[in-house]
């Protein structure tokens, strides 16, 4: 009996080891897959940003600025840079405004609610309420589109809109590519051109 009472006791054990190793060996850690991306931060982080492009005709001196031109102004409230990656950039979370000027001087405007400027090959993409005001009152607006601003080229493969006070016309239509001043446009497809103005008797 003093037998049967001491293996028993011996067996309860046992079970008992086993599963307090099960339980301490359960695996507690939360499984995220691996789709899942990194936390990645900025290097730098910059308020009230401003970013002049100039144009030199030829090598100025640490001070000169009478032989450079202003090309373009963009501002924004905040600036994350991300340079320090393997695809340099740098993003415009809360927004950015482009002034941008012709050879006359003349003054352009582009806003966006979000864009990010590729350090490698120059071109901006913005994104988000996309409006574009050429300085003669030529209005364009899409969700999305890309400045290379080597080529001083802008293009979208999104719908848009474009007005035109010139001719008094409004064309909708998907896929636009066009120069800075919106005085050359080529536009993929078209949904329809409407006439605004009327015509004058004489």
């Amino acid at each position: 009996m003093k037998k049967f009472f001491t293996d028993n006791l011996k067996s309860i054990a046992m079970v008992f080891s086993m599963a307090m190793l099960f339980f301490s060996c359960k695996d507690n850690y939360k499984r995220v897959g691996e789709e899942a991306k990194p936390n990645i931060f900025p290097q730098g982080v910059a308020k009230n940003f401003v970013l002049t492009y100039t144009e030199t005709k030829e090598k100025l001196d640490s001070d000169d600025k009478k032989n450079s031109k202003v090309l373009a102004i963009l501002t924004s409230a905040i600036s994350e840079d991300y340079d320090n990656l393997k695809f340099p950039h740098r993003t415009f979370p809360n927004g950015v405004h482009v002034d941008f000027f012709d050879e006359n001087k003349k003054k352009s405007t582009i806003t966006a609610d979000y864009g990010i400027i590729y350090s490698a090959t120059n071109v901006i993409d913005l994104q988000g309420n996309v409006v574009i005001k050429s300085h003669d009152g030529k209005l364009l607006e899409t969700p999305q589109l890309y400045w290379d601003q080597s080529n001083e080229w802008i293009f979208t493969q999104e719908k848009f809109k474009f007005t035109n006070p010139e001719d008094g016309t409004v064309m909708d239509g998907k896929g636009m590519d066009f120069n800075k001043d919106l005085s050359f446009l080529n536009a993929h497809k078209t949904y329809g051109l409407m006439l605004i103005k009327e015509e004058k008797d004489d």
